[in-house]
């Protein structure tokens, strides 16, 4: 332990004390103010006299003991307004968990530094191997949204630094609860001597940007040895979004976000690429997300051209293709995982509707009217039968089914669906039966308020909206109600599996919807477009770093890896899985989907064969957590010391120590002036 302080706010101390102190002194000095009286004794006035004389002005300074009490109190408090901070050396203890962050801000390359902060943190971890006694022993846990253990308690220096140079870079988000967790449950493993009334050491070589850190509990002594810089720069993209326009299947647009997390503002350039063709490339201004709202907004008066987060690409797109838009970074960017993200957009194809019904005029005007793929009007026998044909009639090749007062008895694996006054069987607890065992009903409703900022719902009004009658709706936490009554909810999204379900729940025929509101089109129109997004013209969800995706078997037999040339055990088929640093066979399962490893780089990966429409992949980071470089203040979970280097000094500061040491001086102080008071 080093016990030579420094002291982080000096000055300010300094200054305290030249204010106070003298002053101090002063009030010792000066003779008290007194009107003069005229008595017939001083015989009972002799200590007054006594105490002129000990206030005469410019008297030598006698022993007082309260004046140096107050002088005593006043070095402590301005010792304390000087923060002075003492270093200890940080060293291994008897036993030792070395838990190390592997995910994607552990790549970058802070400013000055040679080295990425994976590097840095593997070098000081074995720092703290080099300081382990002969009867110690440490294990190696390297984390990233999952913990892994790297290994186990040994008193091997070499087995450890060996165990260390084996951990890899990944992409992934940064989690520690589960790591905690394992850092605690190996001690009890550890031989007797060794457990022995000692409590484990627990190195957190980090940067501490954790997505769980408010929910963190440890019970061993935590060190955080802080890894990066604050001033480190880095723009990334957090939000990328794509879509296909179902009226116009060939038109496509891509919304794009960046964020800008260094100390400075930028105006990096962001290019849109089609199958590797740069196609469009456009700009943005950036303010960096530590700024607070009093310095945005002056910087904003300063700068009438304002800020821009975003980009909006359209573009025509009538074949499937990989869209990747990248920023191009400014100088010192340090983190390359978040420059760049990738949609794949399947080939255009119109959406196709079914109409199931018994009749109604409006559906079926409004089924016409909608720019769809030769919708179909069928009866709901027709809709029940056409399940056990093999073509274009059945339900589960249509993207959206709209069942007008009908309760189907089946339903596709997958799809979205509209009901008009009833609820389907999987959401049948949704009602309950009246007397009769029908469905309970509710009469006389008008609209009480609508979701204003859905998709569906935006920019329309519902006000005057009167509806006779409605099914009795209770609906649970999960489910979205949309527009809701005096006497319910009326309009309910729900999610069931690869199923969305949109229940409206009254009858079109009962409400003044279709004849007297131009909203309902409108409606019908906005629900269409929001339903595409689950269908297959969609484009396809991006998986973040460590996913394992999976591939039907339907898409493994297309590809002719037959069921019957595969063993129990399964085989090393032809397929190849290839990405980023990746090329290798695929295990598959001789009967069963295939699911491909943990995918923990960003980028895009493909199989070879394709695996249509599974090939290629698309992987992206859109983590503000990680992009976020600024090394965390303090421990994760606000627990334990915090330190930079394993060899350098754990910094702990005294002003709260000298605060304490005060208290009892100013007590001692107010005793002793009592004291003399009362004598």
């Amino acid at each position: 332990m080093n016990w030579m302080p420094t002291f982080l706010n000096a000055p300010a101390a300094l200054w305290a004390a030249a204010f106070t102190v003298p002053p101090l002194i002063a009030l010792y000095f000066l003779k008290l103010r007194r009107q003069e009286r005229i008595v017939p004794s001083t015989l009972l006035w002799r200590r007054a006299v006594m105490d002129l004389q000990v206030n005469a002005p410019f008297q030598r300074l006698r022993r007082n003991l309260l004046l140096l009490l107050q002088l005593l109190i006043l070095a402590v408090l301005c010792l304390a307004l000087a923060r002075p901070v003492v270093d200890s050396t940080v060293k291994a203890g008897k036993l030792t968990v070395l838990l190390i962050d592997r995910s994607a801000s552990m790549a970058a390359v802070d400013v000055g530094a040679a080295r990425s902060r994976l590097d840095i943190a593997k070098s000081r971890a074995k720092d703290l191997i080099a300081t382990l006694d002969r009867d110690a022993a440490a294990m190696v846990i390297a984390f990233d949204d999952e913990p892994q253990l790297i290994q186990t308690f040994t008193a091997d220096a070499q087995l450890l630094r060996s165990a260390i140079d084996t951990i890899a870079q990944t992409d992934r988000g940064s989690s520690l609860k589960l790591a905690y967790k394992m850092a605690e449950a190996p001690a009890t493993f550890v031989e007797a001597q060794l457990r022995a009334n000692v409590t484990p050491e627990v190195f957190l070589l980090s940067d501490g940007r954790v997505a769980d850190a408010d929910s963190l509990r440890l019970s061993g002594r935590l060190t955080f040895d802080r890894i990066g810089s604050d001033q480190t720069p880095n723009v990334g993209i957090v939000a990328l979004d794509a879509k296909r326009d179902y009226e116009k299947p060939n038109h496509v647009e891509v919304f794009a976000r960046l964020a800008n997390f260094g100390p400075d503002p930028v105006s990096p350039m962001v290019q849109l690429s089609v199958d590797g063709q740069v196609a469009q490339i456009s700009g943005v201004d950036l303010l960096p997300e530590r700024w607070d709202e009093p310095t945005r907004r002056a910087y904003l008066d300063a700068h009438p051209a304002g800020a821009r987060d975003a980009v909006w690409f359209t573009l025509d797109l009538d074949r499937s293709a990989v869209i990747e838009v990248r920023q191009l970074p400014p100088p010192g960017d340090a983190l390359a995982a978040d420059d760049a993200a990738w949609v794949v957009v399947p080939p255009p194809r119109p959406l196709r509707l079914m109409l199931v019904t018994r009749g109604n005029y409006f559906l079926e005007k409004l089924a016409a009217a909608l720019k769809v793929d030769s919708p179909a009007t069928v009866t709901p026998a027709a809709y029940e039968s056409s399940f056990y044909a093999d073509g274009p009639a059945n339900p589960a090749h249509f993207d959206v089914i709209v069942f007008d007062r009908y309760q189907p008895d089946r339903l596709p694996d997958s799809g979205a669906f509209i009901y008009f006054g009833v609820v389907p069987k999987p959401l049948s607890g949704w009602t309950t039966p009246n007397a009769a065992g029908a469905p309970r009903e509710i009469e006389d409703i008008s609209i009480l308020d609508w979701r204003r900022d859905h998709p569906m719902l935006r920019h329309l009004s519902l006000s005057r909206l009167y509806i006779a009658r409605a099914l009795a709706l209770k609906v649970p936490p999960e489910a979205e109600i949309l527009v809701d009554g005096d006497k319910g909810p009326l309009i309910v999204l729900a999610r069931e599996g690869r199923r969305t379900h949109l229940v409206i729940a009254f009858d079109l025929l009962q409400s003044t919807w279709p004849v007297h509101h131009a909203s309902f089109p409108l409606f019908m129109h906005n629900a269409m477009q929001y339903l595409a997004l689950g269908a297959d013209m969609a484009i396809r969800r991006a998986h973040t770093p460590g996913d394992a995706p999976v591939i039907p078997r339907a898409a493994l037999d297309r590809a002719g890896l037959d069921r019957a040339g595969l063993d129990r055990a399964g085989f090393t088929g032809p397929v190849r899985l290839i990405g980023p640093g990746l090329d290798r066979p695929l295990t598959l399962s001789p009967t069963g989907d295939g699911v491909l490893p943990a995918l923990e780089k960003v980028g895009l990966y493909r199989t070879e064969p394709a695996l249509a429409p599974y090939s290629p992949i698309a992987v992206n980071l859109l983590n503000p957590i990680e992009s976020d470089l600024s090394p965390a203040d303090h421990a994760p979970g606000g627990v334990g010391r915090t330190v930079s280097g394993a060899r350098s000094a754990a910094r702990r500061e005294l002003w709260r120590y000298l605060l304490a040491a005060a208290i009892p001086l100013l007590l001692l102080e107010w005793f002793i002036h009592t004291r003399r008071a009362h004598l």
